[in-house]
């Protein structure tokens, strides 16, 4: 069997675009800056739905923030979707820390309470920002460190950008600018177009998680016969 031998296959945005508008019926000699500023637009637009829709892996990182003696709440970065893991470094030992809603943090009486942070709230406003409780009381070498999902980087048309996007999902893209296109510029065809891209977009978010086993270990000291 004879096989290419690479695993370069990455088309530019401007690549997927043509192709999105050849699924409709428009050809690239009739493209025009319009047709491909709309193209920018319904991209742009459909990053920020998935971003709504779960966890993306690939833009998920990992943050750390020193902690300041008598500081509970800090800075978080704008482009911060969700947090998904939280802990407590100290030295080289970790401790998980856990999330708690605004009316739970609003229902502690003392928020000043210091001690070592166990929880945090995660205040997702246009500047959000996360706060601890208790309030840290650390000299040095201590640090806030959490996973998070961040927003997806702007897909732009120029100079052959690609979509920040993994190999898997790219039939899912492409699907899904077919279908947003296809709402403009041929709106008869449109309805279909979407089974087909919700079934892309199910298929590629199906493979999107971490393939880990789950253990259930029922507590059944306190049951027994008569």
């Amino acid at each position: 069997m004879t096989t290419s031998g690479t695993y370069a296959f990455n088309p530019s945005l401007g690549e997927l675009v043509i192709y999105a508008y050849m699924n409709i019926g428009i050809r690239p000699t009739s493209l025009t800056q319009e047709h491909m500023e709309t193209a920018r637009m319904a991209t742009n637009m459909m990053l920020s739905r998935w971003s709504n829709q779960g966890v993306n892996l690939w833009a998920v990182d990992e943050i750390t923030t020193p902690l300041v003696d008598g500081q509970a709440t800090y800075a978080v970065d704008p482009n911060t979707v969700m947090i998904l893991d939280a802990y407590i470094r100290t030295g080289d030992t970790d401790r998980i820390i856990t999330p708690i809603s605004r009316t739970e943090y609003a229902s502690y009486p003392r928020k000043d309470q210091p001690g070592f942070p166990t929880t945090f709230w995660f205040d997702r406003t246009i500047s959000p920002t996360v706060t601890l409780w208790p309030v840290p009381t650390t000299g040095t070498g201590q640090s806030l460190r959490y996973y998070r999902v961040r927003r997806i980087q702007d897909a732009g048309l120029t100079n052959g950008q690609q979509p920040e996007i993994p190999y898997l999902w790219l039939e899912a893209f492409a699907d899904g600018l077919t279908y947003r296109l296809a709402r403009v510029w041929n709106p008869q065809i449109a309805v279909a177009l979407k089974a087909q891209a919700d079934e892309s977009y199910g298929i590629a978010s199906a493979q999107n998680v971490e393939n880990a086993p789950t253990y259930i270990s029922p507590m059944l000291s306190g049951y027994w016969r008569a």
